[in-house]
């Protein structure tokens, strides 16, 4: 009972939150559009989420000031799921069902979005996911925003093998589905390329972890025997401030052993000195440094929204930007907010992107993307190292997988399913 108690009072909590956080004056139902927002404000994942909850208030607030949407003002719903997935699922239930939103903009872990995942389904609503994931899932109310495995993860490592010179791998993550699945995915490509297997090494921790001393001296012995190793980090959340905190301690140089994270941009090492991690990289498909003029309005834009200079930009912000903005010519092209025609409508639709290309929504409901490596500098910010010549399409299902490397997922007719299988030319029964 005690336990049911807390949990209401938590639930109780984020319902509040969700009329509290609202940025617009309270208007009849017809005389706006609502617009979900489905992020953590608090606990382990409020470091990376809370500036997400301000970006999409940026975007509509941008939106609005350009007359809407067909005619009609947004209207954001914010609540915090409080880095808690169950209760994820219970907001987004409350914001389709009671607060009637028309789609849904949140979640940062994969946790978090297979929490939710089945309450889309159900109600047939529409998420719009802004982080780089592990891949191996398409759902026909989800719309990717963020980097597949093929957009992220394999780039890198293929940057470190063919740049670097890296023999030994350390896969160091956060104890949930991302880390794992996106482990998986590495570890067989890294042994496809030839990589023994007692050159890679596998650590997971607990969200929030903090005591990182015995971890990191691990990894500094295994980069010890004569062989160049790096660290492939999906660690997510504030767990990392420790972690790159007590690399600096035992003095682990970038130029030793490199570490490349996939969860950390500019919003993290905001934090912190990083002066000890200068060197250290980033695989993104953007970063703040990137010199466009998209890039240098939105940060003006940004800055002035939020009313500080010193507020960074970084990856998810811009893929919610993409989403957004896919998502308004989406309504404007089938001239409403059902999800079924938005759903329709949205394959094939472009958006500019903040590296200068264009984003294409493509029929996996994944998008196009560059892939960037950045480098760590003394102020927080990415020199940009290497960059893919053309736009990467994203892949739901990964090629390296002999469970998935059949599967394709296109949600358009005739097809209109999320892992087809090309063998037996038929739709799998499950993800």
């Amino acid at each position: 009972m005690k336990n049911f108690s807390a949990k209401s009072a938590l639930l109780a909590a984020a319902l509040a939150g969700s009329v509290s956080l609202s940025a617009v004056p309270v208007m009849a139902q017809d005389d706006t559009i609502k617009v979900g927002i489905l992020h953590s404000l608090s606990g382990t994942m409020a470091i990376s989420e809370t500036t997400l909850k301000d970006t999409m208030l940026f975007l509509i607030e941008q939106q609005n000031a350009k007359g809407g949407v067909m005619g009609k003002m947004l209207e954001p719903v914010v609540v915090d799921i409080a880095s808690d997935w169950p209760l994820a699922a219970e907001l987004a239930r409350q914001l389709i069902e009671v607060d009637e939103v028309d789609a849904v903009f949140g979640c940062w872990t994969s946790v978090c979005r297979k929490s939710v995942l089945p309450v889309f389904e159900e109600l047939n609503s529409l998420l719009f996911y802004p982080v780089q994931y592990e891949g191996e899932e398409s759902q026909r109310n989800v719309f990717y925003t963020g980097a597949s495995p093929n957009q992220q993860a394999i780039p890198a490592v293929d940057y470190l093998m063919n740049e670097e010179g890296v023999e030994r791998w350390v896969l160091a993550g956060t104890d949930y589905v991302y880390p794992q699945t996106t482990n998986k995915i590495l570890e067989q490509y890294l042994l496809d390329q030839g990589v023994a297997a007692e050159d890679i090494m596998i650590n997971y921790t607990p969200f929030g972890h903090s005591d990182w001393q015995t971890i990191v001296s691990d990894i500094v012995a295994f980069g010890s025997e004569g062989k160049k190793t790096a660290v492939v980090s999906t660690i997510n959340g504030d767990a990392n401030v420790p972690f790159y905190r007590e690399l600096g301690n035992q003095g682990v140089a970038a130029e030793d052993i490199p570490v490349v994270a996939f969860s950390v941009g500019e919003e993290e090492l905001s934090g912190f000195d990083t002066t000890p991690l200068v060197g250290h990289l980033a695989a993104w498909n953007y970063f703040m440094s990137v010199d466009t003029p998209e890039n240098e309005q939105f940060i003006a834009d940004w800055q002035e929204f939020i009313g500080s200079e010193d507020r960074v930009t970084n990856d998810p912000m811009e893929a919610h930007l993409i989403g957004f903005n896919l998502w308004v010519k989406a309504v404007e092209a089938a001239g409403t907010t059902d999800a079924d025609a938005v759903i329709d409508a949205i394959v094939g639709l472009e958006t500019p992107n903040l590296t200068g290309g264009m984003a294409t929504m493509l029929p996996n409901h994944h998008i196009t993307k560059p892939v960037l490596i950045g480098e760590i500098q003394d102020d927080g910010q990415f020199f940009v190292v290497w960059e893919t010549e053309d736009l990467v399409p994203g892949d739901a299902w990964s090629d390296f997988l002999p469970e998935s490397a059949m599967l394709e997922a296109d949600w358009t007719a005739p097809i209109n399913c999320g892992n087809y299988n090309t063998e037996t030319e038929s739709c799998g029964s499950a993800m």
